[in-house]
């Protein structure tokens, strides 16, 4: 094993057992002009490429100031743009089952409020992030952090199956966004049309 030049790239000098052919050391020490500094006559042996810029290496291509500033400006409206994430609203409207006394929109608050979980967390706890309220007919569900729709409406489903009347109504969103789902009835005018086609 040779010793570390600092002028010089260094790698490690292995001997396989066996001398004489060209190919018995994997790789040697080389200096900037990849000559073998071991045998100077013998041109390296190692297929790498030396850890040193020979002197007829291209230079790398250095941003100049305005490329750089222009980096910077977008990855600092990057970061700025994924924190503006506010908090998330969503509303289910129950006036149909509400008016016509199938439901209490107060049982609903309140099995949303227990059975929702926050980041991994137990049913219930929802702590600051997230408050569930009601005005008339419609619970309002809103979240500082993200929230799936499916879940709420994966819950919405579960309370309507607990009160067994999943069977007359269904989980629909109300607007394209889907941040307002509403409690509709099954057209059962349709469905049996249907059936007797």
């Amino acid at each position: 094993m040779g010793h570390f030049n600092p002028l010089n790239s260094a790698e490690p000098t292995t001997k396989k057992e066996g001398v004489g052919s060209p190919t018995d050391y994997e790789c040697s020490i080389t200096g900037p002009n990849n000559v073998d500094h071991q045998n100077p006559h013998q041109p390296r042996l190692s297929s790498r490429k030396t850890l040193a810029a020979t002197p007829h290496d291209p230079p790398e291509h250095q941003p100049s100031g305005g490329e750089m500033a222009r980096g910077v400006v977008a990855a600092k409206g990057g970061a700025a743009a994924g924190k503006k994430k506010g908090s998330v609203t969503f509303t289910i409207d129950c006036t149909k089952p509400v008016e016509d006394k199938i439901m209490e929109i107060a049982s609903l608050e309140k099995f949303l409020q227990e059975r929702i979980k926050v980041a991994g967390g137990k049913a219930g706890s929802l702590g600051d992030s997230v408050t569930v309220s009601r005005e008339k007919t419609k619970v309002t569900v809103t979240s500082d952090g993200p929230f799936s729709k499916r879940y709420l409406k994966y819950l919405t489903k579960k309370y309507l199956k607990k009160h067994n009347v999943r069977d007359w109504l269904r989980v629909i969103a109300a607007n394209k966004d889907r941040t307002v789902y509403e409690l509709r009835y099954f057209n059962i005018a349709e469905n049996e049309g249907e059936e007797e086609d």
